[in-house]
């Protein structure tokens, strides 16, 4: 009996994942991906590094706890790189990782038909509140 090697192993268990199912981690992923501010987060550093100051001006209306757990998440799945210069007071810098940055052009991708499309989703939401009441 054959060995798997990891890459082997690494490659079955993504044939296997399914986010339709309940228990499927890449649910999870998912339901995570799909959050605002991770968007927005990923989406601010599409073009580049930027420091924490610089991430809360351009992602208007995050708190700093919300934007604190949503860079520390990104951190941990491996999407962002924090780096922390021994400065004082200490600077860190915000980049993507690898990994971020293939799935930086399906948030920009996102995030541009959202801003492209707002005024039909207006109209269907108004279109939609008037027949229903």
């Amino acid at each position: 009996m054959a060995t798997a090697t990891a890459a082997e192993i690494r490659d079955e268990q993504k044939r296997e994942y399914n986010a339709y199912l309940r228990q499927c981690p890449s649910r999870a992923l998912l339901d995570q991906l799909s959050n605002k501010w991770v968007t927005l987060v990923i989406a601010a550093l599409a073009n580049g590094p930027k420091r924490y100051s610089e991430i809360a001006r351009i992602v208007a209306g995050v708190s700093q706890k919300m934007l604190t757990q949503t860079l520390r998440t990104l951190e941990r799945d491996g999407l962002i790189h924090r780096e922390v210069e021994p400065t004082v007071p200490v600077t860190v810098t915000y980049s993507l990782t690898d990994l971020g940055w293939s799935l930086r052009e399906v948030v920009l991708q996102l995030k541009v038909w959202a801003e492209a499309n707002m005024p039909e989703v207006d109209a269907a939401r108004v279109a939609y509140d008037t027949a229903s009441g």
